[in-house]
């Protein structure tokens, strides 16, 4: 890939994902989340991109779950997108905030009944006694709202605003194309510099 010193990575992150949703076969927005706990135990996941707001980089989750611990505990984390039918790589290093309760609101109500009473029923990452515990709870939300399903205070959205990204293109022999962009101090612009494979 030609590549300009100046660029502007969700520009062309952008670029790589509008190719990705023509080819993956499911979940192109589907990326691995990676967090740290404040005693420096790592641990990942797969969670699914939802939208790009001022450069950050928006999914949601429940706020009691193991991840959001930790980013509360560190506010820090790392995404890497990979798609398989492209051979392509995307990795970014940045801070995690929340976003404002009004985004989350606003997503919350686009989700489909099923995904709203979700939210309530589940207790994200702590132990659950049956499957039939859970559909219990989701049985017990369904008939608690009946109409309108508010948005528990217990979920919503983060933002990771990066840092650092790293674009990789798969070639033969394992030469693989690796650049990595980092923001200029004077006038913020990213600056890129390709890096062995």
């Amino acid at each position: 890939m030609e590549l300009d010193k100046i660029v502007d990575p969700i520009l062309l992150f952008k670029q790589w994902l509008s190719e990705a949703e023509k080819k993956e076969i499911r979940d192109p927005n589907a990326m691995q989340l990676a967090t740290v706990s404040k005693n420096g135990m790592p641990s990942v996941r797969t969670v699914l991109l939802k939208d790009i707001i001022n450069c950050d980089f928006v999914f949601y989750t429940n706020y009691e779950s193991r991840k959001s611990n930790e980013i509360n505990e560190t506010g820090k984390g790392a995404i890497c997108f990979y798609w398989k039918s492209l051979n392509r790589q995307v990795r970014l290093v940045g801070d995690i905030t929340k976003v404002s309760e009004d985004i989350s609101d606003k997503y919350y109500k686009s989700r489909s009944r099923g995904s709203r009473i979700g939210a309530w029923a589940s207790k994200q990452s702590r132990e659950l006694e049956s499957r039939e515990a859970l559909m219990e709870e989701v049985r017990l939300f369904e008939s608690k709202y009946t109409d309108d399903i508010p948005r528990p205070s217990h979920w919503g959205g983060f933002a990771l605003k990066p840092i650092e990204f790293e674009f990789w293109q798969d070639s033969d022999f394992r030469l693989h194309d690796r650049f990595i962009l980092k923001p200029t101090k004077q006038n913020n612009q990213w600056i890129a510099k390709r890096h062995y494979p």
